[in-house]
């Protein structure tokens, strides 16, 4: 009866939430279960395994003390220990190990929680099944190594939340706040401070670091803050502004806990499959597209983006999938833009239509014919009964080329009529769309596979009179994410944006 007891006082010492005492149950309940990780009264080798991984579930940016709970510390010897004692450690240290399963795989917190349409927790999970084959058949720390997320940039992230960790434990001295920018070739009484950080994190070599009398921002040094500007999404003009020595004053234990918030969301991620993969960093504003979800961390595409503004018009966080392209597209007008902004423009400038190439429809679709405006359109279009639409062109607020993956927040990707806007470093300005700065790049990697639709053709119907859709070869994956650390594929270096 001691397994029984065990499982019933799980709950109890050990936090169990419903969902983990069920899954206790499926694990111990099947036809001949017993204990999983005693044998003749001592612990085996794969639980002492498991043990020690548990024990380092630091370097996946978890919590050790989440899994290795009562009475787990006082269970690891060879001494063999009575029945009901073996039963309460064996129970225990399964709890610890599917909690962790589950953690690792699919994240510590519910991101549906926070407001991210990410619906990983709703796909199966069979975690007991799995965890009791993987323990038959001697491998169950492998087993758990297998459910991190299969993508390279979390391994990379796992390697650089090591390397900032040790970053957290040194005592280097203090970059000095800042009194006023300092350009190339001026004093500087923080160049030994400076330089010492710049080393430890990869920016400067270690020959390079001035000495600790040195008072000139020169050389080496302002090649160093350069690459750091580049890493934390600052124009890399190697001018000592304000943001860029707040930035070098993060300490080392900030940026563990922004990398182990990012392998958090990174974990939230669905399982996409074999499917080709597109990927928008909103606060990085890049964007990467792969061929095939593999451990390559390199793309088969990138570029820059434009991203909805912080705090008022922000891209929301989701995964879709693109279904086709439009060329020479119309611009429906949503209906919070209509009523914030076109219907108060209209109503002080009755040429505003005109000169920004809009028209007035009625119904929906492309094929909507217009509406002369009169008297009563206002009053129509603020009740929702007509629509305002740009016409295709390179006036159009979407530029040449739309790419459509439905989401119910109407979110897209497309051109731009103002790409002198992919100049600046901070570029969260759009009501909540992507804007490509390289559309017709993405035109040419979605559409390969699409017969007749090459590098000329996309050329030309992006500068056609007329719009035209055309469907993709096989559906491509949209994930629309935020991670604020990440390891970028253009140079393998760590980079970290603001929140």
């Amino acid at each position: 009866m001691a397994l029984p007891q065990a499982l019933a006082a799980a709950g109890h010492a050990l936090d169990a939430s419903a969902a983990e005492q069920a899954a206790l149950e499926g694990l111990y309940g099947v036809e001949g279960a017993g204990l999983l990780w005693i044998a003749n009264g001592t612990l085996t080798v794969q639980a002492r395994d498991v043990h020690a991984l548990l024990r380092a579930a630091a370097r996946q940016g978890l919590e050790p003390a989440d899994y290795l709970r009562a009475p787990l510390s006082g269970f690891e010897g060879n001494v063999p220990a009575p029945a009901l004692a073996q039963a309460e450690y064996d129970v225990a240290l399964s709890l610890g190990v599917l909690r962790y399963m589950r953690h690792l795989h699919l994240g510590r917190v519910d991101p549906r929680a926070v407001g991210v349409r990410l619906d990983t927790r709703s796909e199966p999970h069979a975690f007991p099944a799995v965890l009791r084959e993987a323990v038959a058949d001697g491998r169950a720390a492998a087993a758990l190594d297998t459910l991190a997320p299969p993508f390279a940039l979390y391994g990379q992230l796992v390697a650089a939340l090591e390397s900032y960790r040790a970053l957290a434990e040194r005592t280097d001295p203090e970059v000095p706040p800042f009194t006023r920018a300092v350009k190339p070739g001026e004093a500087y009484d923080g160049a030994h401070a400076l330089g010492v950080h710049l080393a430890a994190r990869g920016d400067l070599p270690l020959a390079d670091v001035p000495p600790a009398d040195a008072v000139l921002y020169d050389g080496a040094l302002v090649t160093g803050v350069q690459r750091f500007q580049a890493r934390h999404g600052l124009t890399p003009d190697g001018v000592l502004g304000a943001r860029t020595v707040a930035a070098a004053r993060v300490t080392g234990a900030a940026r563990v806990r922004q990398i182990a918030m990012a392998l958090e969301r990174l974990r939230w991620l669905p399982d996409l499959g074999g499917r080709r993969l597109i990927v928008v960093n909103i606060p990085m504003f890049r964007l990467w597209a792969w061929d095939a979800l593999e451990r390559s961390p390199a793309p088969a595409f990138s570029t820059r983006v434009i991203v909805g503004q912080a705090k008022r018009t922000e891209t929301p966080v989701f995964a879709a999938t693109m279904e086709h392209v439009i060329f020479r597209p119309y611009w429906n007008v949503p209906p919070s833009i209509l009523r914030g902004e076109i219907l108060p423009a209209m109503r002080r400038d009755a040429s505003y239509l005109a000169r920004h190439q809009m028209e007035v429809v009625s119904g929906p679709g492309d094929d909507a014919g217009p509406v002369a405006v009169g008297a009563d359109t206002l009053a129509a279009l603020a009740a929702g009964r007509l629509r305002v639409r740009q016409r295709p062109g390179p006036h159009n607020a979407l530029g040449l080329v739309k790419f459509v993956f439905p989401n119910p927040d109407n979110v897209y990707m497309h051109d731009t009529p103002t790409p002198s806007l992919f100049a600046r470093d901070r570029r969260d300005l759009s009501h909540g769309c992507i804007r490509l700065a390289d559309p017709s790049g993405l035109a040419r990697w979605a559409l390969d596979g699409v017969p007749g639709w090459d590098r000329d053709r996309i050329a030309g119907a992006m500068q056609a009179d007329h719009s035209a859709r055309v469907d993709l070869a096989a559906p491509i994956d949209v994930v629309l994410f935020y991670l604020t650390a990440a390891v970028m594929p253009e140079d393998g270096a760590v980079h970290f944006a603001d929140d």
